[in-house]
């Protein structure tokens, strides 16, 4: 099979087309054959390493977090009618060799979700870490619940900052699903116009260098949850527009400037921040988000392409370099690498 491959950390050049064996499948666990592989940050940052030089954990890694496909055999353990089963996939490659950017991929079962009848493979694979960190962003809060389904967040005020992002794309989605009212700062017409798209209620151009003043005029007594996406550059805009027990849940490290907090106010307001990495989340909120994000995409409700608020990027296997290359760059969208 063809899978792509680095052996050492480094830039895109250092992901190669290779041939491999096809795995079976060993007790608790199914092979895929992948449709669909979705880019995400965090893949070219583990390409990339903490730091020059780094030595990876494995010989060889094939990236790739994300993907959806089909069920094509099952080890021991496994139910034999989940084959020819479509699915979509997560954290295949963490703490793991084995990511979605080849045309087979071996992972526990429990990681190859079903994909409903009609939700396209390019959904599946928009899914996963994006939409689980979202998710987990979205329940953190003393306020909030710990599942989302309708009706679960009526009555609060949710701040998207970076609505035309991924992640940023998944908390409206989600959020509205939930019914909350959904305020997402952005910093273009265009990222407007996705993050509306999306399902944002009012969407503000933070550059107009008067954020603060709209969405308090939106929301008087402060929003209640900021999914945030930049917690140093934001910190300022966050604190001013947080209410009484609000939370930031913070999932991405925008820059290396020290986050700086006014103790003393948000202590009086019992604002909380939480840091939401995925991957390390307890195992119970992870399989609560799973179950969650799988039901919402039954609904119909995490729809991706330019219409939903997410363009797509495409890519064939042998481009996955360029596939990188598009997200490093911050490329508007979903990068998506077509595999099978």
């Amino acid at each position: 099979m063809r899978a792509t491959v680095y052996s050492k950390t480094g830039g895109p050049d250092v992901l190669q087309l290779v041939e491999r064996p096809v795995r079976e499948p060993e007790a608790g666990e199914v092979r895929v054959r992948v449709h669909v592989s979705g880019v995400n940050p965090t893949d070219w940052k583990a390409r990339r390493g903490a730091h020059e030089g780094e030595e990876l954990p494995f010989p060889e890694v094939v990236p790739n977090q994300d993907g959806a496909g089909t069920i094509d055999a099952v080890g021991t353990g496994v139910p034999a009618d989940r084959v020819g089963e479509r699915v979509w996939l997560w954290e295949a490659a963490w703490e793991r060799a084995e990511g979605t950017a080849q045309e087979f991929v071996v992972l526990p079962g429990s990681q190859a979700v079903r994909l409903p009848d009609g939700v396209s493979f390019d959904v599946g694979a928009s899914l996963g870490i994006p939409a689980l960190t979202a998710h987990r962003c979205l329940t953190v809060s003393d306020l909030g619940p710990r599942r989302l389904e309708p009706g679960a967040l009526t009555g609060q005020t949710v701040l998207v900052p970076g609505g035309a992002g991924a992640v940023g794309h998944a908390a409206i989605q989600l959020a509205r699903w939930a019914d909350a009212r959904v305020i997402s700062t952005v910093s273009s017409d265009q990222k407007a116009g996705l993050a509306r798209a999306a399902g944002a209620d009012h969407v503000i151009n933070y550059r107009s260098g008067e954020a603060r003043e709209e969405i308090l005029a939106l929301a008087p007594e402060g929003v209640d949850t900021v999914v945030e996406v930049a917690a140093a550059a934001n910190a300022g805009l966050d604190e001013a527009v947080l209410g009484a027990n609000g939370i930031v849940a913070a999932y991405a490290a925008d820059s290396p400037d020290d986050l700086a907090l006014d103790v003393r106010e948000l202590m009086y307001r019992n604002v909380r921040y939480q840091f939401v990495l995925v991957y390390t989340i307890p195992e119970t909120a992870k399989d609560q988000a799973v179950s969650d994000v799988a039901f919402a995409a039954s609904e119909g409700m995490l729809a991706v392409g330019e219409d939903a608020g997410l363009p797509l990027h495409r890519f064939p296997l042998e481009q996955t370099a360029d596939a990188h290359a598009a997200v490093e760059g911050g490329a508007v969208g979903k990068v998506l690498v077509d595999v099978n």
